[in-house]
């Protein structure tokens, strides 16, 4: 494996000149992929550790995903909501046999997702009388960069400078039912409640299966909504089409997006009884939303991930990271906790890390650095277990190093 140049760790600001300077970029360009590797413009390869933020569930130029999307690209990419579109009732029919639930609505991201949660809580309040209805939301909370969403989010670093921020999110901590349940003896105007089941932006931070339900049953006590952001943690990454199946809970409204088309972008709101019937006509709507190509491509990665069994790969192989990884760091000072689930794996640190973005990818890996300290790892659902064991073999010895530094 050919390394980057060493100067690449220490140039995390290059920008393109006519581009926006909103993201901290290394300076890779990534021109192809193939499965569970991706290369640069100068023919460099990297072990592809993030997976475009959970995004590429398929890896790279999946055999049975490419010839799909060709196909559908001569056929028909975008076609205006004021008519049927099949692709969206063949997605939204399998979403809600995977999920138990009962409609869906499409967009464009997960933003766009959780934006339309908001929402539909916020009408669901309004149409039972209550005039300025508000969520509960979490700390750690990452749902997005819309203005609300922002609000729903629970990171002041990334809200700094867009204030005012919009009303109506009540903050609790995340697996404290009690904080919950003193919101329902005091707060009238509560009417959901709004959570990632597993926190990814935040650092990795997983929603105890019995904290979970026991928000279901206080939500069915006081007629509220369990809105439960899998924008991230869904679709497979766990070990389970989404990461509240693990707890046996259904949820009323869940926020969808990031994995579902394999890359191509692509949201969905899907929902349950409580909620199907809460937007009508005019109430909510979207241009690009659920346009043939997103949603063929949300069909085939459905398809190819059930014929291929990756919800038991993520399973499996995440358990070979996972043991790989605690092979050569657990126990070393500064390393704090292994957290996750499957293939949404965080490594919490003593100390701020994010000099190992740039280290990891001159050695040949992209990983990711969340909420300062903690190493998130979302990589392809078609991992291999050698693949698994490759990460590990590059990153714990980045690790190791970085953590004997003097501070």
């Amino acid at each position: 494996m050919n390394a980057p140049e060493p100067a690449l760790s220490q140039a995390l600001t290059r920008q393109m000149p006519h581009v926006m300077n909103t993201y901290g970029r290394l300076p890779i360009a990534l021109v192809r992929g193939q499965g569970a590797w991706v290369w640069d413009s100068e023919g460099r390869r990297y072990l592809d550790g993030l997976g475009g933020i959970a995004v590429n569930t398929l890896g790279h130029g999946h055999p049975k995903l490419v010839p799909a999307l060709q196909e559908q690209v001569a056929q028909m990419i975008h076609c205006s909501n004021y008519y049927e579109i099949p692709l969206q009732e063949q997605l939204a029919a399998r979403l809600c046999a995977l999920s138990g639930l009962s409609a869906a609505f499409f967009c464009n991201s997960g933003l766009e997702a959780n934006e339309g949660a908001i929402k539909i809580a916020r009408k669901f309040g309004h149409d039972k009388g209550i005039d300025r209805p508000e969520i509960i939301v979490y700390e750690k909370a990452f749902h997005g960069r819309s203005i609300a969403t922002l609000s729903a989010t629970g990171n002041p670093k990334v809200q700094a400078g867009f204030g005012p921020l919009v009303e109506g999110f009540v903050r609790v901590p995340l697996n404290d039912l009690a904080a919950v349940e003193h919101q329902a003896r005091t707060n009238p105007n509560v009417v959901a409640v709004f959570l990632e089941v597993i926190q990814g932006e935040g650092g990795i931070n997983a929603s105890r299966n019995d904290y979970l339900q026991g928000l279901r049953k206080t939500c069915d006590e006081h007629d509220w909504l369990l809105m439960l952001d899998e924008v991230q943690c869904g679709l497979g990454r766990t070990g389970k089409w989404f990461a509240h199946q693990w707890a046996g809970i259904l949820p009323d409204v869940m926020p969808l997006a990031k994995g579902l088309g394999s890359g191509v972008p692509i949201g969905a709101i899907v929902v349950g009884p409580r909620a199907a019937k809460v937007l009508g006509p005019g109430n909510h709507g979207t241009t690009f939303g659920g346009n043939p190509l997103a949603m063929r491509a949300g069909v085939e990665t459905l398809r190819i991930m059930e014929e291929d069994g990756l919800l038991a790969n993520a399973a499996t192989v995440g358990g070979v990271l996972v043991d790989a990884l605690k092979a050569g760091l657990q126990g070393l000072p500064g390393v704090v906790e292994f957290r996750g689930a499957g293939l949404m794996i965080g490594i919490e640190l003593d100390r701020p890390c994010g000099v190992l973005l740039g280290r990891a990818a001159e050695a040949g890996l992209m990983i990711s650095v969340t909420a300062d300290r903690v190493i998130r790892l979302l990589p392809p659902l078609i991992l291999s277990a050698d693949e698994a064991r490759q990460i590990a073999a590059i990153l714990c010895p980045l690790v190791q190093a970085f953590l004997t530094e003097p501070a």
